[in-house]
């Protein structure tokens, strides 16, 4: 993640990852705005470009070809990324709702999500149909539907409800692609047959008469049924009604027709035309909100009507971007003008396509490379992201920013000299605020905590109880406060977990970067809420803790654990046995992903994945593994598996087989590693390689680099009886650690000096 000195001083928050956002991104990128912190809000890490997908779903392009990375665009742009579902709008409090974590504040929010196929509006289709949007889902289906085909021993009809380019290009795409499918296994591709339906009385109602002629004949030639006047009132399992009483027998229907704006936008006041999207003015502000922007699909142009097409939600993105500049600086906004006539290049799925514009119509294989050519150059504006230089903002206030007396006061303040000493604790109003609606799960034997706040907390040890102490604290290496917290407050779980105890309490310390307060508020209020919501559904109270200023944010816990004082189920490092086997609950590489992650290198999806399993915790896992007869235990982190193992083997006085090949990975680990990218504590973990008995055969291995990665909030590594070893996997893969894995066994001591051998 990017540190500024320059301190927060205004939200921008997008929603959705569009055409028209992609470029706002990557132009904000390019010309940062000083005091400007972007969020950008999407339920997918990968976003689709519309005009490579007919191309994806016949196989000419992959899936990375034809999706720009939103994860690595927005750490690009020094944007926070968080992948989320909104909810709704607090126009008066100027927030973002979203499903399961706290609202986010703007000053300026832009939405740009696309549109969905209404399915709701034709009984049975939202059970039985599948929208091509959004594409994430849609993608799922179609690769089932691949794999299905490619099984296909019965004939198999698929229709698409839509006569759009949308549904002429995907109808075309598939039948190419399907066909090819059983051709390439030696089956006839005559099981396959596709329909094509559409509501009005030709395909294609947009374009001139030749385009629509032309691709008749296609679709004629290629075998494709087109029904006209064929508007579906209803859909059943297998089956399509239309209003005119005719029916149509299918096995997959594909809907591409009757889009809308998304249900959420309902509640929010917002001024929207009859389908549900947002009404905006030429300079793409919504009717009855100037702090709120729209642009691409979602928004109703009300200067004129505009096709749904990317053209124009890529053409909305400079004057968006140069809009929102504009706003933040109160000055006069610019128009958007959009083209009268623009040029549409719709393939035919076998590298064919027509080129149509207003009454032009031409057609060529040289016109899908043409439109290959373009799409290839507009994807590696957003792929081949330039090396940039560190950020020359500069420390001072952006002078240009339209900014009240108070705020000026306040960040002139945040840019000054900053006392050190209690003088940089935050100030209390502003923790007051941030803290009062966070709930601390209460227990009995938490005297005096934060429901009753002192110069420190009372915890009481229950008879029989021993307490167990654990202590952690890191700066932030994701953009998503409120994940951070989450995942700082599980990996200083992790040791009470290890040891098979039961947390109690915890005290919190915390360092935020300076700034305005209400931004200052709203940093803690996000992280914290990620924190509680860990420590909460581990039963363990949070008791108090100390919030100073910092350069970076960061985060952590002394933890206050119990056990039973007779030590009867302690999971300790020293308790390895020879014939145990050695598991590992979740897959390594989070070092040098996310140091893939500052260099902009690492897929957004490897991002997600890892994080998600860092939000996982270690409670459920502990607790197996002591029903399981667990003889070792300990929770991986920054000395990485090799040093974490040595740990274990050197008080168990025992050596141990590590197989490399059985080791769990994240997504991208190898990757990254092969790439030369690693964490900047791999160095010192590298050291330990004199506890391996045969390295040099190894070294060329890929993962290999993976056994000295440093891990946070790490999974469980763990000894079990071999009798025990089968059960106890399968029980933690149920419990929630699908990527359980024996790794390796544990040997009597030799006399070798390195305890640790490699096996492949």
């Amino acid at each position: 993640m990017q540190v500024s000195e320059q301190p927060v001083l205004r939200d921008l928050v997008l929603v959705g990852g569009g055409h028209s956002h992609v470029v706002v991104l990557r132009m904000l990128a390019m010309q940062p705005e000083p005091g400007l912190r972007i969020t950008l809000i999407c339920t997918d890490v990968d976003t689709p470009y519309s005009g490579m997908l007919p191309g994806y779903i016949s196989g000419h392009y992959s899936f990375d070809d034809v999706h720009i990375d939103l994860g690595r665009l927005a750490a690009f742009a020094g944007a926070r990324f968080i992948r989320g579902e909104v909810t709704g709008l607090d126009r008066t409090q100027q927030r973002v709702l979203l499903k399961d974590r706290p609202a986010l504040p703007y000053d300026l929010l832009s939405i740009n999500t696309g549109s969905t196929p209404n399915v709701r509006k034709v009984e049975g289709a939202q059970a039985h149909a599948v929208p091509v949007k959004p594409i994430a889902q849609f993608n799922q289906r179609w690769l089932g539907l691949l794999g299905r085909v490619q099984a296909l021993q019965a004939p198999l009809t698929v229709t698409v409800v839509g006569g759009g380019a949308g549904g002429v290009e995907l109808v075309l795409s598939m039948q190419y692609r399907l066909r090819n499918e059983l051709e390439a296994l030696g089956r006839s591709p005559d099981l396959l047959h596709f329909v094509l339906l559409t509501a009005g009385d030709s395909i294609l109602p947009t374009h001139n008469p030749g385009v629509r002629a032309r691709f008749a004949r296609v679709l004629q030639a290629r075998g494709v049924a087109v029904h006209a006047h064929a508007e579906v009132t209803e859909v059943t399992p297998g089956c399509l009604l239309t209003q005119d009483g005719r029916r149509f027998d299918t096995d997959e229907t594909l809907w591409v027709t009757q889009a809308g704006g998304p249900a959420w936008l309902q509640s929010t006041g917002l001024a929207l035309d009859a389908h549900g999207f947002i009404q905006v003015n030429d300079r793409l502000q919504t009717l009855n909100d100037p702090k709120i922007f729209a642009a691409g699909d979602v928004a109703s142009f009300t200067a004129r009507p505009l096709e749904k097409a990317g053209v124009f939600a890529v053409r909305m993105g400079p004057p968006l971007v140069k809009n929102l500049r504009l706003s933040l600086r109160g000055q006069p906004l610019v128009s958007y003008k959009p083209q009268r006539s623009w040029l549409a290049l719709i393939s035919t799925g076998d590298q064919f396509a027509v080129a149509s514009r207003g009454r032009l119509g031409f057609a060529g294989a040289w016109v899908w490379r043409w439109k290959d050519s373009i799409d290839r150059r507009f994807m590696r504006k957003f792929t081949e992201l330039p090396a940039m230089a560190p950020s020359s903002a500069g420390t001072a206030p952006a002078s240009s920013m339209a900014l009240s007396a108070e705020e000026s006061k306040q960040a002139i303040s945040a840019i000054a000299m900053r006392c050190g000493g209690c003088g940089a604790k935050v100030g209390a109003s502003i923790l007051t605020r941030a803290l009062g609606s966070l709930q601390p799960v209460e227990r009995d034997d938490v005297l005096i905590g934060l429901h009753a706040p002192d110069d420190a907390a009372v915890v009481r040890v229950p008879p029989g109880k021993a307490m167990v102490h654990t202590v952690d604290f890191f700066r932030s290496f994701i953009d998503d406060p409120y994940l951070f917290g989450k995942v700082a407050a599980n990996h200083a779980l992790g040791d009470i977990f290890a040891m098979g105890a039961e947390a109690q309490s915890a005290t919190a310390i915390a360092t935020v970067p300076p700034g305005l307060e209400a931004k200052v508020e709203d940093l803690l209020l996000q992280m914290m809420t990620g924190a509680v919501e860990v420590l909460n559904a581990a039963g363990c109270s949070l008791v108090g803790g100390h919030t100073g200023e910092g350069r970076e944010l960061a985060l952590g816990f002394a933890v206050n654990g119990l056990i039973d004082e007779r030590m009867d189920g302690v999971m300790r490092k020293g308790g390895m046995q020879p014939g145990d086997v050695l598991l590992l609950t979740k897959p390594i590489g989070t070092g040098t992903l996310f140091a893939a992650h500052a260099q902009h290198a690492a897929k957004g999806r490897w991002i997600d994945a890892a994080l998600q399993s860092m939000v996982v915790s270690n409670q459920a896992g502990a607790q197996v593994l002591r029903a399981h007869r667990a003889t070792a235990c300990t929770d991986l982190t920054g000395f990485g598996l090799l040093g974490h193992l040595v740990e274990m083997t050197r008080p168990s006085g025992v050596d141990a087989e590590l197989q490399l090949s059985a080791l769990p990975l994240l997504d991208g680990a190898v990757e990254c590693v092969q790439a030369g990218i690693v964490s900047s504590l791999q160095p010192a973990n590298v050291r330990l390689r004199r506890a391996l008995r045969n390295a040099e055969a190894f070294v060329q291995d890929p993962h290999y680099p993976l056994l000295f990665d440093p891990q946070t909030a790490g999974g469980l590594l763990a000894t079990v009886p071999a009798d025990r070893a089968a059960a106890c996997v399968q029980a933690l893969q149920t419990a929630g650690y699908p990527h359980t894995a024996v790794i390796g066994r544990i040997r009597g001591a030799s006399d070798a000096l390195e305890p640790v051998v490699l096996t492949p």
